[in-house]
Formats: C-alpha cells, structure tokens, sequence
C-alpha cells in the first residue's frame, strides 16, 4: 500500500488521497461519482438561506433601521454595501460592482473546479470550498440584482461595531478559516510524517 495513505490518514484507507498540489493529477482521473460536486448542494442551501433572509429584511426594514436581538451584542440592521468585504471601495463610482462581480465570478469556477477534482469523501476540502462557493454565489445575486450587496446583521459592544454583514459573508469567512486551518494541520502532518 502506499505509505503516503498512511502518513495522512492514520490508518489504510484503500482509493482516498487527500487534495495536495503535488497529488493533483490522482485527482483528475477519478470517476464522476466520487467527486465531491454533491457538495454543491450545500452551496445551494446558503444561497437560499441568504437571498431569503435578504428579502425578509429588504421588506421589512428602512435603510439604517435597527432592531435590537441582543441588547450590547446583537442586532439587525439594514445596509448596503457597494464595495468588498468590510466596504472596501464602496465610494469608487460604480465600477467597483462590475469587477466585483467577475471576480466572483471567477473565483466560484475556480472552487468549483477544485471541488470537481476533489473526492466526495474528502469532507475538510469540500466543506469550505461549499461554503465560500455559496457565499460568493449568493452576494453576486445581490450586486447582479440590487447593484450592492444586502447586510443586516450587526455585531457590536457599546459604540463599537464589526462592520454590518450576512449570511453570504458568514459563509464565505467561515469556509476560509476552516480551508485554511485544515491546510495547516495537513501540511503539520505531513512534515511530521516525514521526520
């Protein structure tokens, strides 16, 4: 058996390679069923979840309106966001939601290639790479749609206050966090293995 099953599994696990750039090409010839593509229902799901919560929000809140969930922590108020993450270029004149857009555009193929090439088993690959799919799927529906993107969920303590964010956003932090933790365990495991 290979060895390198061993040093990242902990045990034999016959036709599983975890996703490495220099394992690639194992992942190429696999067959179409065991992909990782059903993740992509995931995906569809915070989709959902966030053009529906979006929607709740657009009909029943004024721009700016709060409405506390959580006295000092937690409350829902009502956005707009015509720049990136945290209102990045939000004042540049319009061209930012076209870029924007392609970029998430792009970035979604990409992760869904990498999903395509991943093993469904593969759960600490294809969990993030749903998630962050997802997210960016669902804040492209936005600026596609409204021409910015819908945020409402404000978390704060006394004056201040993380900047206004959704569940695209959730998704899309939370899948990067854990693709990069899971990257860093990996990549301990494997320079563990070796020495």
């Amino acid at each position: 058996m290979d060895s390198r099953l061993r040093r990242f599994d902990g045990h034999i696990e016959a036709g599983h390679v975890p996703f490495t750039p220099s394992l690639a090409s194992a992942h190429t010839a696999m067959p179409r069923t065991h992909t990782a593509l059903p993740w992509l229902l995931l995906s569809a799901g915070i989709v959902i979840a966030d053009q529906i919560t979006k929607t709740i929000v657009l009909a029943n809140m004024q721009l700016h309106e709060t409405i506390p969930v959580i006295d000092g922590l937690l409350s829902w108020t009502l956005a707009f966001n015509e720049g990136a993450a945290f209102s990045f270029l939000a004042d540049a004149g319009g061209w930012q939601r076209w870029l924007f857009t392609a970029l998430a555009i792009v970035v979604s193929i990409v992760l869904v290639v990498w999903l395509a090439r991943t093993r469904r088993a593969d759960w600490r690959t294809a969990l993030p790479l749903a998630l962050v799919i997802g997210g960016a799927v669902g804040n492209v529906t936005d600026r596609v749609r409204l021409g910015h993107v819908v945020d409402f969920i404000d978390v704060y303590h006394q004056n201040w206050h993380f900047p206004a964010f959704n569940i695209a956003d959730s998704a899309i932090s939370v899948g990067a966090v854990i693709l990069i933790v899971f990257g860093l365990f990996a990549g301990k495991r494997e320079h563990g293995a070796d020495t």
